[in-house]
């Protein structure tokens, strides 16, 4: 399998370390700066681009780690190529975009992956499949946190761009918004306040609820108002078999409380603790690897990411607007 990567910021030099943990061979890189993709290729033994239309005849699958904003027109052309798309979080900017990357690349008999990294966390896919597994009993809240300061406000830092970002609700935020339809399923509505007006600012903080088909209740919280380098991560799942939770502060992966009551056997089950074997985004392009050489299984569809944009939009418009926002089916 051969890999050409695009975007060679923070993520692309993290999936292209990534790649290197399997048997495929990276062949190419291309930056918005010549220079800065020659640097990465004489790093990695390959070559360096001047646009994904040259690189495209080469490569089997490409690797999208560009600002969101480029993520709709460089799959199309991928697509129209024939090659296989992997695509950095979020999917896209807009609903639109992300359908219409999903349709390109079934049109043209490709496949696109989504690299929603936080579903290949320990502790997060742990605590999935104590639900699956009935330990939690019936999910009713999720509570899910993610802290972390500002991107730095360096020339042209397109994070701070809400055209091209969708600022911290869409950038942050989609990570928590999909894991916590992963564990409650669909939504329906969201409600969202947010310091600042998302348009005119990136804003620092925000709190959304969500409501999902079921009846369960999320609240998903997201901050850029933390000193650097706060990086620190939260949650809760309650259902009517116990709790769990994860507090990336803590010593313990996740803490537990089951009810264990004469009729509640799963209480008796505990979720052992998991340390920290590889970086998930070396599990996720191994995941990714084994998935286009031998069709295995995936947990994240570029349906579910699709479904995780528009939740994050849903909340920009509420947080805009100060009202709930229903989401379609």
């Amino acid at each position: 399998m051969k890999v050409g990567i695009v975007g060679v910021g923070a993520m692309g030099g993290t999936h292209a370390e990534a790649w290197t943990h399997t048997p495929a061979q990276i062949v190419g890189f291309v930056a918005d700066k010549f220079e800065h993709a020659q640097a990465m290729a004489e790093k990695y033994d390959a070559k360096a681009y001047p646009n994904l239309a040259a690189m495209l005849p080469h490569i089997d699958v490409v690797d999208i780690c560009t600002p969101t904003h480029l993520h709709h027109e460089m799959t199309l052309q991928a697509a129209a190529a024939g090659v296989d798309v992997i695509c950095e979080k979020p999917l896209a900017r807009t609903v639109e975009e992300g359908r219409g990357m999903i349709d390109a690349c079934r049109a043209a008999g490709v496949k696109l992956l989504v690299a929603h990294v936080v579903r290949f966390f320990p502790e997060y896919v742990r605590a999935k499949q104590a639900v699956d597994a009935g330990q939690v009993g019936e999910v009713a809240v999720v509570r899910l946190q993610r802290d972390v300061f500002r991107p730095r406000k360096a020339e042209d830092n397109w994070f701070l761009d809400f055209e091209r970002s969708g600022g911290m609700i869409l950038d942050l935020m989609i990570h928590d918004f999909d894991y916590a339809r992963w564990i409650a399923g669909d939504v329906t509505r969201v409600f969202c306040k947010h310091i600042g007006d998302p348009r005119i600012s990136p804003g620092d903080h925000a709190l959304a609820i969500l409501t999902h088909t079921n009846g369960a209740i999320s609240h998903v919280e997201g901050s850029w108002a933390y000193p650097p380098p706060t990086f620190r991560t939260q949650f809760e799942i309650a259902g009517s078999g116990g709790l769990l939770v994860h507090n990336s502060d803590a010593s313990a992966p996740i803490a537990t409380y089951w009810h264990k009551g004469d009729d509640d056997a799963a209480g008796d089950v505990p979720v052992p603790a998991s340390p920290l074997l590889e970086s998930p985004y070396v599990t996720q392009i191994k995941a990714f690897y084994d998935h286009l050489t031998t069709g295995a299984p995936l947990p994240v569809t570029a349906e579910d990411a699709l479904a995780a944009l528009e939740i994050a939009l849903a909340a920009i418009q509420s947080a805009e607007s100060g009202m709930a926002v229903a989401i379609r089916e």
